[in-house]
């Protein structure tokens, strides 16, 4: 990296990130909304759920991320680099679908006008969760950025795609556990497998073509283009 593109990988990394906002754009208001949204959604499904159990194991690895989420996102922003609305939007995707999910079952999910229009033989809702999944990668790669955590472009990108793949194959672990030790019913709920023998490698792959979409949209950011210098 040139000393120019140095200097102006620094300064734009102490400039607040707002890509792809307008230019002072509230992002502090609209990680409370997105925060309020999750919430009313929470309540919501949490009444009546399909099944109860399922609810508890969905939903409490959901909630610990969107705590995380909010304390790092306190952080940075005390720091003056906030989260960009863009890293914001994209994480909030995965605990809005999965709380849905949550309340019906994956496989429940009404999701039937997708599935007669593609000719599915199965529901692909939860696919469509993993792949929001790896939109964290955007914000992982943020997270980095500002925080001076790599100097090396190569590896600000491949990172959060590989941090996402593990994530995605401990995650497949917890299901199977939970799977071989919760009530038969509820196990088989949880796993979502639907009859694919081969669900848990197609949701990692779901995890980890999220995880490339979200970072070529980093790529395409103005705003990080001092990166690739």
């Amino acid at each position: 990296m040139s000393r120019r593109a140095s200097f102006a990988y620094r300064k734009r990394v102490n400039t607040p990130s707002t890509c792809p906002d307008q230019p002072g754009a509230p992002i502090g208001n609209l990680a409370k909304g997105l925060l309020g949204a999750y919430i009313l959604l929470f309540v919501v499904c949490g009444i009546a759920p399909y099944d109860r159990a399922v609810w508890f194991a969905e939903n409490l690895p959901i909630v610990l991320v969107v705590a995380a989420v909010v304390w790092v996102s306190r952080l940075q922003a005390r720091r003056g680099t906030p989260l960009s609305g863009a890293a914001l939007i994209l994480m909030s995707a995965l605990p809005l679908m999965h709380t849905i999910g949550g309340h019906y079952t994956f496989e429940r999910v009404p999701f039937g006008f997708v599935t007669e229009l593609f000719d599915f033989e199965r529901n692909h809702y939860d696919r469509i969760a993993h792949f929001s999944v790896g939109f964290y990668a955007f914000g992982i790669a943020e997270l980095m950025r500002t925080r001076r955590l790599v100097n090396t472009p190569w590896i600000l990108y491949l990172f959060p795609i590989f941090t996402i793949f593990t994530i995605a194959g401990v995650y497949e672990v917890f299901e199977w556990q939970y799977a071989i030790s919760a009530d038969e019913s509820a196990g088989i709920a949880v796993l979502g497998s639907q009859g694919d023998i081969w669900d848990a490698q197609k949701d990692i792959l779901a995890d980890g073509l999220g995880a490339f979409a979200a970072m070529a949209l980093y790529r395409l950011c103005p705003k990080y283009r001092a990166d690739q210098a």
